[in-house]
């Protein structure tokens, strides 16, 4: 299990979602993403759309107005 970092500062609804996403597809089950983000948007959007999608959303924290928010991939 690996810890990989994604940055998606500076994008507007729907980009980061998109770009977690795309970045979840190339990784493997049991991995670790670190979403950073700047819209306040994710709070709601990524958490939703890793339960629709199986995968286990961990925590946020924000630091200096950057929101980290921290995923689980799931299985297939």
């Amino acid at each position: 299990m690996s810890v990989y970092k994604l940055d998606a500062r500076r994008l507007l609804c729907p980009m980061p979602v998109i770009r977690t996403q795309n970045k979840i597809k190339t990784l493997k089950a049991g991995d670790t993403l670190e979403v950073i983000c700047t819209d306040p948007g994710v709070l709601q959007d990524i958490p939703a759309w890793c339960r629709i999608n199986g995968h286990k959303f961990l925590s946020h924290e924000t630091v200096d107005e950057e929101i980290i928010l921290k995923i689980e991939v799931g299985e297939d």
